[in-house]
């Protein structure tokens, strides 16, 4: 046949250069796993597409990015992380490489952590099990986590009431110093039960990083501080000098000609509190700043419903949470907290060394006054 073997005349195509443009990415063409990767090289090599894509994103922009000297990293903790073993296997790794600079966590979390510096008993069980017979005998079940109501909860609780009964506790204090107090205490009790390194308030009274909690009352912490209240107690919590605080972290970074980023585990009250930093020099403040720089979110939350804890980093930039320019730098995966973050913190630390800990606990009081200076200084009130 005349022609046969010759290749076919392609069409000039007008748009090849744009063709080609979009073609131009990461090709897919995997290796077979052995099975001896590390798990920082299996992100690398086989998370392709979808929210395993997502996952490899957010690796390389905490590690590439988020994690370079010139950043203040946040980090709010959501959901039930440290009841699962999440405190000793990544929260606390994350804090004495100098990879969380300040936390805001749910107030469960913080008392739940106690669990392991007291090395009570929680245990890997079933979800399909009856709770009403679980409730007769005395356990208490957090999905697939059983734990003793007697010799865990009401143990922790003792202990919780010993601490803040103590006269250091006596006054008005900001969350972060209620915490760092009781982490002085945890790192105590954990080296007397034998189990050193396992507490996070422990490792954050170590390291300086200072942990908040954005709803103080919502947890065991806030009904042994209402029942002790009952009793005479004098403590009293200051949640708005916990906004001075955080915000002062941004604020010192950003006019200091650094960078903030925000690791966000889950939504909810955490997360808000972490981003209304930005809105708050800005908006009631009235100073000039930015958004924060970088934006890491794992959630299981949907964005249609129009709750905080699926909100988009673009849907931030409209409250000025989160600077517009920055957006490339934005990563959300759409992931349990519980397969994402051991995977994330074993990355960052198969690929990036300690950074030196910036201590900003011990610096709360010194930033805040410059804020407040600052904020003085220029007479500003809140825009009309």
């Amino acid at each position: 046949m005349a022609g046969q073997g010759k290749r076919r005349k392609e069409k000039a195509c007008p748009h090849r250069a744009e063709h080609d443009r979009w073609l131009a990415g990461r090709r897919i063409w995997p290796g077979a796993l052995t099975g001896r990767e590390s798990a920082a090289d299996m992100v690398d090599q086989a998370f392709n597409a979808y929210n395993a894509a997502r996952l490899r994103e957010a690796a390389h922009l905490f590690v590439r990015k988020m994690l370079e000297p010139d950043v203040t990293v946040a980090l709010s903790v959501a959901g039930a992380l440290t009841p699962a073993g999440l405190g000793p296997s990544c929260l606390i790794p994350l804090i004495e490489h100098g990879f969380a600079d300040w936390i805001v966590s749910t107030g469960a979390n913080l008392y739940h952590d106690l669990h392991f510096a007291l090395n009570c008993k929680l245990v890997a069980g079933d979800f399909k099990v009856d709770d009403a017979a679980l409730y007769e005998v005395g356990v208490v079940r957090i999905y697939d986590i059983l734990l003793s109501r007697d010799d865990c909860l009401i143990r922790t609780d003792e202990l919780v009431r010993e601490i803040l009964s103590k006269p250091e506790f006596q006054k008005t204090l900001t969350t972060a110093e209620m915490h760092y107090r009781i982490g002085r205490y945890a790192a105590q009790v954990e080296e007397e039960a034998g189990v050193p390194h396992v507490s996070v308030l422990a490792a954050a009274y170590r390291a300086g990083v200072p942990i908040y909690t954005s709803s103080p009352g919502d947890s065991t912490f806030g009904m042994e501080l209402g029942a002790m209240r009952f009793g005479g107690s004098r403590l009293e919590l200051d949640p708005v000098q916990d906004v001075n605080e955080t915000s002062a972290f941004v604020f010192d970074a950003k006019h200091a000609g650094r960078k903030s980023a925000v690791m966000l585990l889950g939504g909810g009250s955490p997360k808000n509190f972490v981003l209304q930093t930005a809105p708050y020099v800005t908006d009631s403040l009235g100073l000039e700043m930015k958004g924060h720089d970088y934006f890491l979110q794992v959630t299981d939350a949907r964005v249609d419903t129009g709750g905080l804890s699926g909100a988009t980093p673009s849907e931030a930039v409209s409250w000025g949470k989160v600077d517009p320019e920055r957006i490339p730098d934005a990563v959300v995966c759409y992931l349990d907290t519980t397969v994402a973050l051991p995977l994330l913190v074993s990355y960052a630390l198969a690929r990036h060394a300690k950074r030196p800990l910036k201590r900003l606990y011990d610096r709360r009081e010194k930033l805040t006054a410059q804020l407040k200076a600052e904020y003085l200084a220029r007479g500003t009130r809140r825009p009309k």
